[in-house]
């Protein structure tokens, strides 16, 4: 049995405007009408005797994740919160402790969730090739056939090929299958190396030993676990506490925050693959990226005649080799080229292709001048729908907010503002203090400040009201929960 591992953690600073914090790009649907997560989830569907995935991610996008997985219909093993970002080491340490539960000592199926892969057929073939080595209790990464002396990524050494006989027999210790797998490459790895700078990058391509790092991986649980424990004693040892200590909330499994918090934070990589003598690498030439930049994704979208990438309301003239996604807003240009231009409706990105790696310092600054733009879009996804800020001043805040049908938001308070709630389209069933009351279109209701309240949609469209809040602080952590279904505490 293959249990796939999906790493759904990171932030994708490098595609901001569209990738944030709190909506990451992995949720996003970048090359096609699935997010990223919804294609990786929907490529290892058909590969033979796999599990439902166990997902790893960040607490924050957990209502985000469950939402993603049931629209392609999809439910996961198990969706483990992780309380903070420890790298892939830890993550999958916790993710084969769970697997040793679901079956005996699989083979785990590492995948980051934020990838793109045109050739599932190759892809499919090079995991049923990884299984049979794995299976003999090798490491397997999957090497990726280099495509231009990237300096973006890290990069593995070929040692000897492993040698494949007869009739599609892989000869070797521990090591017998046959099939279409078996006439799959494996090598050894002889080394891994670093991110290089131009002139190296273009010497490992010339002699055609290395390959890129894709950070996808597949062994066993057991395999996995005995090697951390060889090599990284204290990560597996916090991951073992985080673990038992974990507790199961709503479709989630919360891992132990203080003990995971205080875990060593390294990749796979530099805790295990570089330092194990059992690990193997399987090249790969399925039209991997790993949309690490702007610039990479406009090299995998379709582009006009004139090598543009376009999305949304844009109108070009004399424009050659650029990137433009209009959000929201009409975009036009003209006479430019090799440009990125990204509009979402609170921030506007505009950077030369050959610079877009740069967009990284932008959210840096973002931060530390704590700007809601590197965390928020406009519109925010919540358990029961959205809301959108369409206006905010010194002491007052204007919202639209949708609620789906059936849902509700927790009953609340506020210390720090009155509330005016105004229906534009649906029906609100709202509690207010000791007051169950309903309103329709056009009608509207006043929550003083320190209210106790409650907004739920009993009818079968999106419910849609504008909110208009006013007071002395207008901030999200400004809620006092007494009661709330999706387990939220703050």
């Amino acid at each position: 049995m293959i249990v796939p591992v999906i790493l759904s953690g990171g932030s994708g600073t490098r595609l901001w405007p569209l990738s944030r914090e709190l909506y990451p790009k992995q949720l996003l649907p970048l090359v096609s009408e699935k997010t990223m997560l919804q294609e990786t989830v929907s490529r290892i569907s058909g590969i033979t005797d796999i599990a439902e995935p166990l997902i790893i991610a960040n607490e924050s996008h957990r209502f985000m994740i469950v939402e993603q997985m049931r629209l392609i219909k999809v439910k996961p093993a198990a969706i483990m919160l992780e309380p903070a970002g420890r790298n892939t080491a830890p993550a999958v340490a916790v993710a084969a402790l769970r697997a040793l539960t679901m079956k005996k000592d699989p083979v785990l199926l590492v995948l980051p969730a934020d990838h793109v892969i045109k050739n599932t057929a190759a892809f499919r073939a090079a995991v049923h090739a990884g299984r049979i080595h794995a299976e003999a209790g090798k490491l397997i990464t999957f090497g990726i056939l280099p495509g231009s002396p990237a300096t973006g990524y890290g990069y593995i050494k070929k040692g000897k090929e492993i040698v494949v006989e007869g009739k599609g027999k892989i000869e070797g210790k521990g090591l017998k299958a046959e099939g279409k797998a078996s006439r799959i490459r494996a090598f050894t790895v002889d080394s891994f190396e670093e991110k290089p700078n131009i002139t190296k990058a273009k010497s490992f391509v010339r002699s055609g030993d290395y390959l890129w790092n894709s950070g996808m991986f597949m062994f066993r649980a057991s395999v996995f676990l005995k090697e951390l424990k060889r090599f990284a004693p204290d990560i597996l040892n916090a991951c073992e506490k985080a673990y038992t200590g974990a507790k199961k909330d709503l479709d989630f499994l919360r891992l132990a925050e203080k003990a995971f918090t205080e875990c060593p934070a390294d990749s796979i990589d530099y805790a295990v693959m570089e330092k194990t003598g059992s690990a193997v690498v399987i090249p790969l030439d399925a039209g991997w990226s790993d949309v690490g930049s702007w610039s990479s994704l406009w090299e995998i979208l379709p582009r006009d005649s004139n090598g543009n990438a376009v999305s949304g309301d844009v109108i070009m003239r004399d424009v050659n080799n650029s990137f433009i996604h209009a959000g929201g807003r009409l975009v036009a240009a003209v006479g430019v080229k090799n440009l990125v231009i990204v509009e979402t409706a609170d921030a506007v990105l505009v950077a030369h292709k050959n610079k877009v790696q740069k967009v990284k310092q932008i959210v840096e600054h973002l931060k530390s001048n704590n700007r809601c733009e590197v965390n928020l879009h406009r519109r925010v996804n919540r358990p029961w729908g959205a809301y959108e800020c369409i206006n905010r001043e010194n002491r007052f805040q204007v919202k639209r907010i949708t609620v789906n049908p059936g849902a509700s938001s927790s009953l609340q308070k506020h210390q720090h503002r009155a509330e005016h709630w105004i229906v534009v389209k649906g029906t609100a069933r709202i509690t207010k203090g000791n007051e169950v009351l309903t309103i329709s279109e056009n009608e509207s209701t006043y929550i003083p400040l320190g209210t106790k309240h409650r907004l739920e949609n009993p009818g079968k469209i999106p419910l849609e009201l504008i909110e208009v809040q006013s007071g002395s602080y207008l901030g999200e952590d400004d809620i006092e929960r007494f009661d709330d279904k999706y387990g939220r505490n703050k």
